[in-house]
């Protein structure tokens, strides 16, 4: 399978439908698969108000293609394997966080090791009832990466996530949606449906200010209230001069539904 052919690429209106597509690998992440949907996340990030990154087959992604080995030589002592994330895990990683448009994620089957951190990069993050999340890197002697111990202990606090980094258990959607890690729980068969109704509202939206409140959100992971005061200041004057805020306030003022155009 080539390159391209790895991560499949749709368009329908603003949105932009992204699919992991190596199903026989249960969608594991190799250098060559990661460096196809950071080519296919830039074309989305100019062609589309909002993003759906899924899946082809049973799995959303088994992680770390371990099969494909690397170019390491496990018989180095001095062998660096985070050298290996700065090729295309963390490029990805930041990538993700950084996006324009707002990012859907729709999670049927495993979403494990960076293929969970992936998963997590989601703003509204769709999963199947037959999902479940898997940090298994402690049973090969490995630290989670991909920004898993971050997104984890942000999202569901340091003890939950001491817990499933530490056993290397499976965690179910239902109960990562119960703990808050998971935006909504469907029926297998609905996930992608679903994920693409809430992107297609997305990418109705004011598509400035979605891009602004994404912005604020991850600064506030890591800021105080008066740096946070700050970016909201300066976000609110850069909102506040877009078309699409003119719009909004006609809109209330002429008691219809706003026509957001993304200007």
């Amino acid at each position: 399978m080539t390159e391209a052919q790895q991560v499949e690429y749709e368009k329908r209106g603003d949105v932009a439908i992204i699919y992991l597509n190596d199903p026989d690998s249960l969608n594991a992440i190799t250098l060559e698969l990661g460096n196809a949907l950071i080519a296919t996340l830039d074309r989305a990030s100019k062609e589309a108000r909002a993003i759906v990154l899924s899946s082809r087959g049973r799995a959303f992604s088994s992680g770390a293609n371990l099969a494909a080995g690397g170019n390491e030589d496990l018989a180095k002592p001095d062998r660096d394997l985070g050298e290996q994330l700065d090729k295309m895990y963390n490029p990805l990683i930041r990538m993700l966080r950084d996006l324009p448009a707002p990012l859907v994620t729709a999670v049927r089957g495993p979403a494990a090791g960076v293929g969970c951190s992936i998963a997590c990069m989601g703003d509204i993050i769709v999963a199947g009832k037959g999902a479940y999340f898997l940090q298994a890197f402690c049973n090969i002697g490995l630290v989670p990466d991909g920004g898993s111990t971050y997104l984890l202990a942000k999202a569901i606090g340091r003890v939950r996530a001491m817990e499933l980094m530490l056993l290397g258990e499976r965690y179910p959607a239902e109960r990562a949606f119960q703990d808050g890690l998971v935006t909504r729980l469907v029926d297998d068969d609905d996930v992608e449906r679903t994920a693409i109704e809430i992107a297609e509202k997305l990418a109705a939206g004011p598509t400035q200010a979605l891009a602004m409140i994404r912005k604020a959100a991850w600064a506030a992971l890591d800021s105080n209230l008066d740096d946070q005061l700050d970016l909201e200041r300066t976000l609110q004057r850069d909102a506040g001069r877009s078309d699409d805020f003119l719009e909004g306030v006609a809109a209330f003022f002429g008691k219809r539904k706003a026509q957001f155009k993304g200007k």
